[in-house]
């Protein structure tokens, strides 16, 4: 299927794929940095941003989305790129890898490593600003003007939430509240769990926000146990959606996890 998408700079081909509920544009603060480097290209999954729903009957879920961003990647033809995603976008990334899709894979506090507990509280947590942000999204630009607005609605996803543009904020708001895959998708990963790590054969890294406030940390532990040989990172300071926290962070562990092997680069 056709999604939106951006895309950008020279290089091998990086994807990257966002949280739920948000768009292409959260890797923005990066992609000036990634693009003399990788040819990145940012996409909106199916059912968020400005992406369509996927064919009726489609169930929801992270299989349906790495078959439906694999055909995409198929149809502009980028046949096994370098993926990298945040939160959903994560463990979609991991799924590509692990269907042998990929050259790489980096999940940034990556979904699906949760246990019964943390994934009730992951579905209450976002269920809850789901409702928020369709309350305020009618009144966003003037309600959130406000600091201490931002802050706590910005809180859950960003350790920093005062570093992102007003502008953005607001965009953020609304793609949350308008996603017509969110209930559905939410109810699918937080009742699923990553599997089969010990299938993937190409470099892996989890990268974890030390600040994540919706996916805890300690989830890295798990990630770590489940895919054999993966290189674990910690972004200091940062919070779940790390891009506007620490921009060159961020980008560097991308450039990092995507880099040819040694033995390719001599």
């Amino acid at each position: 299927m056709e999604l939106n998408h951006h895309r950008e700079g020279a290089g091998e081909p990086l994807v990257l794929m966002h949280g739920i509920g948000m768009r292409w544009q959260a890797w923005e603060p990066v992609l000036p940095l990634l693009a003399p480097e990788r040819e990145v290209i940012a996409l909106d999954l199916p059912g968020f941003g400005a992406s369509p729903m996927p064919p009726t009957g489609t169930p929801a879920g992270i299989e349906p989305l790495a078959r439906l961003v694999g055909e995409f990647l198929d149809s502009v033809g980028v046949e096994r790129p370098h993926v990298a995603g945040n939160s959903l976008g994560g463990w979609v990334a991991l799924e590509l890898a692990k269907q042998g899709r990929a050259r790489s894979a980096t999940g940034v506090s990556p979904a699906g490593f949760h246990n019964e507990l943390q994934g009730r509280y992951q579905r209450a947590s976002l269920w809850t600003t789901r409702r928020v942000t369709r309350m305020i999204a009618p009144h966003a630009d003037r309600l959130l003007r406000a600091r201490l607005a931002r802050v706590a609605v910005g809180g859950q996803y960003f350790a920093k939430p005062i570093r992102v543009p007003l502008d953005a904020m607001i965009a953020n708001v609304r793609a949350v509240a308008a996603a017509p895959w969110f209930d559905e998708t939410l109810r699918a990963i937080t009742g699923e769990h990553f599997t089969g790590g010990e299938q993937i054969s190409v470099p892996v890294t989890i990268a974890w926000g030390e600040r994540d406030r919706l996916l805890l940390p300690r989830q890295a532990q798990r990630a770590n146990a489940a895919i054999p040989g993966a290189r674990m990172v910690t972004l200091r300071g940062c919070g779940h959606v790390p891009m506007w926290d620490d921009p060159g962070q961020v980008a560097s562990v991308l450039l990092e996890g995507s880099a040819p092997p040694a033995a390719e680069s001599r």
